[in-house]
């Protein structure tokens, strides 16, 4: 007996204007997963009640059938917001969550490096693809970043994964840059910044939904109100100091282990189970690819390319992972500095 929501789904994906032919492979997808539970498991496991576990097997699926696509994986994701699904739901956000970094780290390193350099860098070594598990990213990651630094020099090593920011074009912020300029100074940016955060995540307290992956608690809101460098970033003398929200931020604020306390903090599928594993470390400059993606709308909103320095990191034994982002001498300039 199938529990799929078809009509349901179909208006779903009508409101948010998707095309007749979107939803109809949508929809043709989604009875694809219907069955693979119901032929591996048994009639009581439907897609409204499927685990994470279950959505990876199916991805896995789609893998070896080549139909890993970003939007067969995406599509599976709406289906568990739709249906409220949220174990489904957060998933598949954690597979399609930089996916990319592996395909973009190739290309950047190309550009950097030219090709034959960079195909010596990878030879042998399979970029892992899209739908891969967290689980499964580590090796690939303690790999490359082993023989980067072997060839390369710390600072190019920093700068190249700095350029990586999951593939993002700087264009996708195009609104930081007119919000900078109608703020007319840093400070105020900062301010109206900050404000906004707060109230997006206010906004998912009251609603109880997720913050990208994550429950936003009375706690998680009092932390953040608490720490204006956290999720906004905040104006230390000449850098804008910025530390990452955590990943799953309600569960890192009770913990009291510090080694779990760094994996809960951690964003980053291509390392956070080393945390938990004794026999594989990945060096901590890897986190300048996030440092990248914090710098990136900083970037936007003052017109230039910036420098970013990692000041914390989960990998090299911090509770917490924070970036310091150099201010511009005029803006400096700006504020009496």
């Amino acid at each position: 007996m199938y529990h799929l929501d078809e009509d349901g789904f179909k208006t779903y994906l009508t409101e948010r204007k998707s095309s007749e032919e979107i939803i109809s492979e949508a929809i043709k997808l989604m009875r694809q997963f219907e069955l693979f539970l119901q032929t591996n498991y048994n009639e009581s496991i439907s897609i409204d009640n499927a685990t994470g576990e279950d959505a990876e097997k199916f991805v896995k699926k789609l893998i070896d059938e080549g139909e890993n696509s970003l939007e067969n994986l995406v599509t599976i994701a709406r289906y568990g917001y739709f249906s409220r699904n949220e174990r489904l739901y957060v998933s598949m956000l954690e597979l399609v969550d930089g996916s990319d970094v592996g395909e973009v780290l190739f290309q950047k390193i190309g550009e950097a490096l030219g090709e034959s350099k960079r195909d010596l860098l990878f030879i042998d070594t399979e970029i892992p693809p899209l739908g891969t598990p967290s689980k499964d990213k580590p090796k690939f990651t303690k790999n490359i970043m082993e023989r980067m630094e072997t060839e390369l020099d710390t600072t190019t090593c920093q700068k190249i994964l700095s350029e990586v920011a999951h593939g993002i074009p700087k264009d996708h912020y195009k609104k930081e840059r007119e919000k900078f300029i109608e703020a007319g100074s840093l400070d105020e940016y900062l301010k109206r910044k900050r404000k906004q955060n707060i109230s997006t995540l206010e906004k998912h307290r009251e609603e109880g939904t997720l913050f990208f992956n994550q429950e936003i608690t009375d706690e998680v809101l009092e932390y953040v109100m608490s720490r204006p460098d956290v999720l906004t970033g905040e104006r230390r003398g000449d850098v804008i100091y910025h530390t990452k929200i955590p990943f799953l931020a309600h569960k890192y604020l009770k913990e009291k282990d510090p080694q779990m306390k760094r994996y809960y903090a951690c964003h980053c599928a291509w390392v956070r189970e080393t945390i938990l594993q004794d026999d594989m470390d990945i060096s901590p400059n890897f986190c300048y690819c996030s440092g990248g993606f914090t710098k990136q709308p900083w970037e936007v909103a003052f017109g230039q390319n910036l420098e970013v320095r990692m000041v914390k990191s989960v990998l090299q034994g911090d509770t917490e992972c924070a970036f310091e982002l150099p201010i511009p001498d005029e803006f400096l300039e700006e504020s009496g500095e």
